[in-house]
């Protein structure tokens, strides 16, 4: 996979830079998550990824991810452009209800 990145140069001026990510064979599988608990601090974003269990006592974090206040609000922005993309391909997407009594930084 490449992916393309615009670096600055000392002019300003882009200059397009060649990022290779790789990505193994168990990560390419991904995981399946249904809630999101999100905290922060003054200088990082800390997401879990948590698969629940209907009826289950206990959920597992799949993935943890921490970001940087500045890489946090390019992430929403590039979800929501996604999030726009396939609404216009495949409809509006109703939004999820909380169960009662859900508050909190659960999503």
């Amino acid at each position: 996979m490449e992916w393309k990145v615009l670096g600055d140069m000392e002019e300003k001026k882009p200059q397009e830079v060649k990022l290779e990510i790789q990505l193994d064979e168990e990560m390419a599988q991904g995981a399946y998550v249904n809630l999101a608990v999100v905290n922060h601090n003054d200088s990082e974003f800390v997401v879990d990824l948590i698969f629940v269990q209907p009826q289950a006592p206990r959920a597992k974090v799949r993935s943890r991810v921490i970001l940087s206040p500045q890489h946090a609000k390019r992430f929403v922005a590039a979800l929501q452009e996604n999030i726009n993309r396939y609404e216009q391909n495949f409809g509006e997407i109703a939004p999820a209800q909380q169960p009662a009594g859900d508050a909190g930084h659960y999503h």
